[in-house]
C-alpha cells in the first residue's frame, strides 16, 4: 500500500503483522511492527532505508508501483541493523547504479553483515546532498541512538526528519499516520518502545534533542523506521522523549513477583493492598504470566519498584532473576525500590535481590520483608504495612 507522506515522498515499507519478538526475545511485539522505508522523487531518485530481508519482494513491489527500481540513484542507510538493511542486497541488485550514503560506522557494519563492495560515500553531521531541483538532504549523526552507526536524515523540501529508530513504535496497522490512531494506544506503544530500547541511552537522547533544537531546522513531519509517522504536531513525541529521558517519574508503583507455592503471591497481594491504602497507583505482575516488555513500559513513568521471590537454592527464582538482569541493563535512575519474599528453612532471595538493585543504582527505601512458608494473618498485615510505608515514601519523593 503506497502512501505519499509529503510532496514527492512516499512510504514504501512493509507491515509485519505476525512478528511477536524483537531483539531476540528481549522485546515482545504483541502488536506487530512495520519496517518503514521512504522513496523521494527528485532529479535523483532516493531511497531512505530498506526493510527486513524477508520483506524485500514487498519493498521492490512498492517501489515498482512508483518508479522502476533500476532508476534509483541514491540509497541512504540510516542504520545497519538488519530490520532496516536486510533487503539491501536485493535492492542493490535491482538498482545497479545506486550509490549508498551513511556514516563511517555504517559502512563498516554493512560490510560485516553482507561482505559486498557497494559504492559508498561516507557522510557526517552537517553534510548535505543535493537531489536536484529544490530538494536536498542534510545528514545528522546520532551515534548510539541506538547503534554506533545510527543517523538521521533531514529533507528540506517538506521539512521531513527521517529519524530511523527514534520516535517510533512497534505497531502494525493499516494506517500510516499517528493522528489516525487512538492517542492513548499510540503513546503507550511509543513509551514501551522508548523504555525497552532507548531508556539506557537517555543522556544521549537529551543531547540529541538539544542539538536538533539548536540547529534551527524546522520539522513538520517525523518519519521513523517503525510504526506511525508524526505529521500533526510532531513536537508531541519529541517532548515526550525529552520528558522520559529526564528520568523524573511519578508517584506510581510497579510490583513484580515470582512465586513457587503461592506464599510470595499472597505477600504480593497484601503489599498491593497497602500501596492502594496509601493512595498509590500500582500495577502488579506475575513474572511468569506477564509480558516482560509491557512491564518495562509500565516502569518508565513509575517512581517505585517492588520485587518479590521465594528463596530457592539460597537465591531468587530464575525468571525474576532474568527480568532484573534485563532491567539493570536499562539503567533506570531516580527510583525507589523494595524487596519481599517467602522462604522455607533458610532465606537468601531478599538479600540477593537487594544487592543487585543497589548495584543498579536503585534506592532501597524500606528494609526487605520475609515470611516463612505460607504467610499467616500477622505476616500479611505486616506486608500491608510494608506497602503503606513504601507508598508514603513514594508520594513524599514524587508528589
Amino acid at each position: 500500500m503506497i502512501c505519499e507522506i509529503s510532496k514527492d515522498v512516499f512510504w514504501v515499507g512493509a507491515v509485519d503483522w505476525s512478528v511477536r519478538h524483537f531483539h531476540g526475545h528481549t522485546f515482545n511485539t504483541g502488536s506487530g511492527t512495520t519496517y518503514n522505508a521512504y522513496l523521494i522523487l527528485g532529479e535523483k531518485i532516493t531511497l531512505i532505508d530498506t526493510v527486513f530481508g524477508p520483506f524485500a519482494a514487498e519493498l521492490l513491489e512498492q517501489i515498482s508501483g512508483i518508479v522502476p527500481p533500476e532508476k534509483i540513484d541514491y540509497i541512504i542507510a540510516n542504520h545497519v541493523e538488519t530490520d532496516h538493511s536486510g533487503a539491501l542486497p536485493e535492492i542493490m541488485r535491482a538498482a545497479p547504479r545506486a550509490k549508498l550514503f551513511g556514516t563511517a560506522k555504517c559502512r563498516e557494519g554493512l560490510y560485516r553483515h553482507y561482505y559486498a563492495s557497494w559504492p559508498f560515500q561516507t557522510v557526517k553531521t552537517g553534510d548535505k546532498l543535493s537531489l536536484g531541483g529544490n530538494k536536498a538532504v542534510t545528514f545528522i549523526e546520532a551515534p548510539m541512538l541506538h547503534w554506533p552507526d545510527s543517523m538521521f536524515t533531514y529533507l528540506d523540501d517538506g521539512q521531513v526528519l527521517f529519524s530511523n529508530d527514534a520516535f517510533g513504535q512497534h505497531l502494525a496497522h493499516s494506517k500510516r499516520f499517528a493522528d489516525e490512531i487512538e492517542s492513548g494506544i499510540l503513546m503507550r506503544e511509543a513509551a514501551k518502545y522508548y523504555a525497552n530500547i532507548l531508556w539506557p541511552l537517555s543522556r544521549l537522547v537529551i543531547g540529541k534533542i538539544a542539538e536538533l533544537r539548536k540547529s534551527g531546522l524546522p520539522v513538520s513531519l517525523i518519519a521513523p523506521s517503525h510504526g506511525m509517522i508524526w505529521r500533526k504536531d510532531p513536537g508531541v513525541i519529541v517532548e515526550n522523549y525529552a520528558r522520559w529521558a529526564q528520568n523524573r517519574p511519578a508517584a506510581k508503583a510497579v510490583l513484580v513477583y515470582e512465586t513457587m507455592w503461592g506464599g510470595t503471591e499472597k505477600m504480593a497481594g497484601a503489599i498491593y493492598s497497602g500501596l492502594l491504602d496509601a493512595g498509590v497507583e500500582t500495577a502488579m505482575f506475575d513474572i511468569n504470566r506477564a509480558d516482560h516488555s509491557e512491564i518495562i513500559g509500565q516502569m518508565l513513568e513509575a517512581g517505585g519498584y517492588l520485587f518479590g521471590s521465594p528463596t530457592h537454592d539460597n537465591g531468587m527464582l530464575p525468571n525474576l532473576a532474568g527480568f532484573i538482569h534485563l532491567l539493570k541493563g536499562l539503567r533506570p535512575q531516580n527510583r525507589l525500590a523494595a524487596v519481599f519474599g517467602s522462604f522455607g528453612w533458610a532465606g537468601g532471595a531478599v538479600k540477593e535481590i537487594e544487592k543487585i538493585l543497589s548495584e543498579s543504582g536503585l534506592a532501597l527505601t524500606c528494609e526487605g520483608i520475609s515470611a516463612q512458608y505460607s504467610p499467616d494473618p500477622r505476616d500479611l498485615e505486616a506486608c500491608r504495612n510494608f506497602g503503606r510505608e513504601f507508598g508514603r515514601k513514594l508520594i513524599g519523593a514524587y508528589k
